[in-house]
């Protein structure tokens, strides 16, 4: 038996005390929540392959959660979500709600809606009319044929499934563009700025709705009082517009980059400023949330003050507070409702006039505006996006009395279907080239062997990735140690990778930083530099021949190799640099005397991921950078530097360690850079033994080296290898160190180099094609596959290693093709080789080397 609403407490005395939460209000909101955030968040990790939106997951988890599936049982719905709880819940969301409408705001820039020229605005307006027009069609059709849809008056009606039919969800539609890459190709930047056009009037239509909308126990108002409404609603924008925004300004001027921290007081004044808007549209008689969104609008956009305000409340309001408005939607919506085929018919009609209506106004307008048919189809379905918004209009229709049980549940149903088809159709329909290019192989060796003057190299062009400020001393100085003569040029590409979430400060970035889809390079970057990460960069621009170029890239983790990928292809660079998703740092010991210990960050198993794609599909050479405090203190070089930076280049031969080396010539070029090269070489070549590397296609990648299958002579391999270290000896033997080690255990060797500290920086081949030293490691646990097992063991903790480490990959077409690979020894053959055991003999794929080692 349900309490007496007029005895419900907020919290209980406990169950000890014979008191069961549930009956309480507090206790039962908590239950309620957590239970719609769990289901919600396993609906949203299932919906996630298809590319929808979160908000669908939201609503779908209200469904489920309300009468329609498990509400069908009444002991559950009664127990869990009672009548007396619905208002308890709906205020907690409603606040949700109105800081949410406040981040729209926020996010919506007149400016560039102003900017964005008559093209967008007449596509807008047709997308809008012929919806509206249609809807109201429909509800004439609605009002005859469901029970009691004819109770409340013509107009509120006509106009509430007018907006309902042509609103367009400007948020989840930016979402929709940016996961598809599409933010700011042309179909994308009109599209935003047509659903802006299309979400200014769709409030104003709103707002109409709600003053004509007759009171919550649906009795009617007379039309002076819709008027006054009206009128006090337009002095209500135009009081903000005029005196509140030029406030607003002056707060963000007082909040800019020049201060350290942004004063609490302006935090809650704006906090505050957010919940008066929406009491005075309230007490006017307008929904609180159209104060909360004007006010949003009041405020600068692209400021400092603006993005923290963004950083402040969203994380709260859209991963906890507005999933419950939506899951309460969902609650609301009783499928069970629609009943018999003239319902379903009902809802068919619906669906294919809204899809119809806001399609064909937006495909038409757009032909008119001289867009081509594909790209104007396109426009036409994403317009279509409903959502949020349009769930808002469908829930204030149902508070006011306007829509019943039936019209509501088919109307949420109707915008469900809607924003669910938009992302699989427009991947149907429009599909801009946006593959990973592959027209061009370069590495370092090309750069020599092209240039037409021994004295004057080609320019080195570097796209260097950076997670945050803390990569920034280590890839300066790495880029100095290359940028070694007067006749050596160095263009240097800086790409800030930042992943795309939910956020709404996430979507503000990336219509600032995105050109067709991918990130773009702006001529005029002052903007840029205000960075403090670009900052850095420019700073160092200045002491050298180096030309510096900041970007940001923004996408979820899964595509943001295809962005890296592009930009390489298309500024032609020559090596990526990518920092390893572990970095250490030294920290003091206050407690031990001065003494000193190692710090782990790891910024994600996400971005390990993010590496591996680029390794395996990067136009170019690839070099991961291991950080251990390189370029910290005074390792950096420059013009200005007196202590020498020493840098150490182990070689075992393969194309990626002459990559390495070729690398090492460069850096030895550098006046107060010393490179010491170390080679190993094989122990004992007459006792070798045929090492067989057989391809494991069910081992793990992830804990297992990978190596090349493709086809290569030994013989030829060890020719090139003595060729071009007979070369960086003649050119720089007077300059670098050489030593050369025969050591049985290549992994002590490696390790006791990386801890003894004599080096700043260790330079080593990923070792696709591996001698019999590298190959014979094969076997051994990987804690770091993609690296390869030097790089590997360099870069393992725990292992008392201090030295930064550079793993370089070589381009070469020829050894992309990898496979995990098992050693098996056989004797007699100074031969090592990777075989597919699905091959015939003629068609091995192997690679040769000598072997006089145990496997470590």
């Amino acid at each position: 038996m349900a309490p007496n609403i007029t005895s419900i407490k907020t919290s209980s005395s406990g169950a000890w005390q014979g008191d069961n939460p549930l009956d309480f209000a507090f206790p039962l909101l908590i239950v309620q929540t957590t239970l719609i955030l769990i289901v919600t968040r396993i609906l949203a990790f299932f919906f996630k392959p298809l590319r929808q939106p979160k908000v669908i997951a939201e609503i779908v988890g209200g469904i489920v959660l309300g009468p329609s599936a498990l509400g069908r049982s009444k002991a559950y719905l009664n127990r869990l979500f009672p009548s007396w709880s619905t208002p308890i819940l709906e205020s907690v969301a409603s606040i949700g709600l109105l800081f949410f409408l406040f981040l729209v705001g926020l996010e919506l820039d007149l400016n560039s809606i102003r900017r964005s020229g008559r093209r967008a605005f007449g596509i807008a307006a047709a997308g809008i009319s012929l919806p509206f027009i249609s809807g109201i069609g429909v509800a004439f059709i609605l009002r005859k044929t469901v029970d009691g849809a004819d109770k409340v008056g013509y107009g509120q009606f006509l106009v509430f499934m007018g907006v309902a039919l042509s609103i367009t969800a400007f948020p989840v539609l930016a979402r929709i563009l940016a996961e598809l890459k599409l933010l700011t190709t042309p179909v994308g930047e009109t599209a935003m700025a047509a659903a802006a056009f299309n979400d200014v009037a769709a409030w104003i239509l709103l707002a109409l709705a709600v003053a004509l909308a007759g009171n919550a126990d649906g009795s009617h108002k007379s039309p002076l009082v819709s008027v006054w409404v009206l009128l006090s609603g337009a002095a209500f924008v135009i009081f903000m517009m005029t005196v509140i925004r030029p406030a607003m300004k002056l707060v963000a001027r007082r909040c800019s980059a020049e201060h350290d921290a942004v004063d609490e007081a302006y935090i809650c004044l704006t906090l505050a400023g957010v919940m008066v808007s929406g009491f005075l549209t309230d007490l006017i008689g307008i929904h609180s949330i159209f104060g909360a969104f004007v006010f949003g609008l009041t405020i600068p956009k692209g400021g400092d003050f603006a993005e923290r305000l963004i950083e402040r409340i969203e994380d709260f309001v859209s991963g906890l507070l507005l999933p419950l408005y939506f899951a309460s939607s969902g609650l609301k919506t009783d499928v069970t409702k629609i009943r018999g085929g003239t319902a379903w018919g009902l809802l068919v009609l619906v669906i294919s006039t809204a899809c119809a209506g806001k399609i064909l106004g937006t495909f038409v307008a757009a032909l008119m505006c001289m867009i081509p048919a594909r790209e104007a189809l396109t426009l036409g379905v994403l317009m279509n996006t409903k959502g949020l918004v349009e769930l808002i209009v469908l829930n204030i229709g149902k508070e006011k009395k306007v829509l019943n049980d039936e019209i509501f549940a088919i109307l949420v149903l109707m915008a469900l279907f809607t924003t669910f088809i938009t992302t699989p159709m427009v991947m149907a329909i429009y599909k801009p080239a946006r593959g990973i290019a592959m027209k061009t192989h370069r590495n370092l060796g090309d750069l020599t062997s092209n240039s037409g003057s021994k004295h004057v190299k080609d320019e080195l062009r570097i796209l260097a990735c950076v997670h945050g400020p803390g990569n920034v001393p280590s890839i300066i100085s790495l880029i100095e140690s290359t940028r070694s003569t007067k006749n050596s040029l160095v263009k240097l590409f800086i790409m800030h990778l930042v992943e795309l979430t939910e956020r709404s400060s996430s979507i503000v970035m990336v219509q600032r930083v995105r050109k067709n889809g991918f990130p773009f390079f702006k001529r005029s970057s002052h903007r840029e530099w205000r960075d403090r990460l670009a900052g850095a960069f420019q700073a160092y621009s200045q002491l050298g021949r180096v030309r510096v170029r900041p970007t940001t890239a923004i996408s979820s983790l899964s595509t943001m190799h295809q962005d890296i990928c592009h930009v390489a292809e298309e500024k032609r660079v020559t090596m990526i640099i990518l920092p390893f998703h572990k970095q250490w740092r030294v920290e003091g010991d206050d407690e031990d005397n001065g003494g000193v210990h190692e710090v782990l960050e790891n910024v994600g198993h996400g971005w390990r991921g993010v590496n591996q794609k680029v390794l395996k599909h990067a136009p170019c050479s690839v070099g991961v950078l291991v950080d251990r405090g390189f370029g910290s203190g005074s390792q950096t070089p420059g013009p200005t530097s007196t202590m020498a930076q020493r840098v150490c280049i182990l070689f075992f031969g393969g194309p990626d360690d002459r990559e390495a080396l070729e690398l090492g010539g460069r850096m030895a070029e550098h006046p107060i850079v010393r490179v010491t090269i170390i080679r190993f070489v094989e122990q004992d070549e007459s006792n070798g033994r045929n090492i067989v590397l057989h391809p494991s296609p069910n081992a793990n990648t992830d804990q297992s080296y990978s190596f090349s299958t493709a086809k290569m002579n030994r013989e030829i391999e060890k020719e090139l290898d003595e060729k071009a270290m007979e070369e960086f000896r003649g050119r720089w033997g007077g300059m670098v160190g050489y030593v050369e080690k025969a050591s049985e255990n290549v992994v002590e060797e490696a390790l006791s180099i990386g801890k003894c500290g004599d080096y700043d920086l260790i330079v080593v081949g990923k070792g696709r094609f591996p001698s019999s030293m590298v190959a014979n490691l094969a076997e051994r646990p990987a804690e770091h596959a993609e690296l390869g097992p030097i790089g590997d063991v360099l870069a393992c903790s725990g292992q008392g290693v201090v030295t930064s480490v550079l793993v370089i990959q070589q381009h070469d077409v020829a050894l992309t093709d990898e496979a995990p690979a098992l050693r098996v020894l056989h004797g007699g053959y100074d031969n090592a080789r990777v075989v597919d055991n699905d091959s015939s003999a003629s068609g091995n794929k192997e690679i040769s080397s000598a072997d006089n080692n145990d496997i470590v």
